[in-house]
């Protein structure tokens, strides 16, 4: 991979990480746990990033406090509400792995599979995916901030995350 194409993938990829990160900051504690549950598509989203971030889906392990009931195919809620603090400290942690993994990403790697029990993808593949599954996240979230306070963040048009 050349490191241009690196260096405009995670200008992209930060930019929605940027904006995922921004609709959390926005929302206000009267949005955080109601029955839209603004907490866990936060939660799932960043659940996701970082699995889909990882080299071997067989082993693993999300940052505690978190764990693997998000995989479950009844859909299990997490036992309890997880705070903006402990999701934002988690976004971080996903945004330092994905800035590692394009990083470190060779036309090898790229072509590798990410293989589970629902998916076949290369990784390459699963990286584009991942950003999308971030950025429809990040659009539910801003709905939910536009239907309730009026406003949303604003489009990041690339990362200023440098590492």
């Amino acid at each position: 991979m050349s490191p241009s194409f690196k260096q405009i993938f995670w200008q992209q990829f930060g930019a929605a990480i940027d904006m995922f990160e921004n609709a959390i900051t926005a929302c206000p504690v009267t949005l955080w746990n109601t029955e839209e549950q603004f907490w866990y598509r936060s939660y799932h989203t960043l659940f996701f990033l970082d699995y889909y971030l990882d080299d071997n889906p067989d082993t693993f392990m999300p940052p505690a406090p978190f764990n693997l009931d998000e995989l479950d195919p009844a859909g299990i809620l997490p036992d309890r509400v997880y705070t903006k603090e402990e999701l934002l400290e988690y976004l971080r942690f996903c945004r330092a792995k994905c800035h590692t993994v394009i990083t470190n990403l060779t036309e090898e790697r790229a072509a590798k599979r990410f293989i589970n029990f629902y998916m076949d993808f290369s990784i390459m593949e699963l990286l584009l995916d991942n950003l999308r599954h971030v950025q429809h996240h990040t659009a539910q979230l801003n709905t939910l901030l536009r239907q309730h306070t009026g406003s949303a963040p604003r489009w990041v048009a690339r990362t200023k995350v440098s590492f």
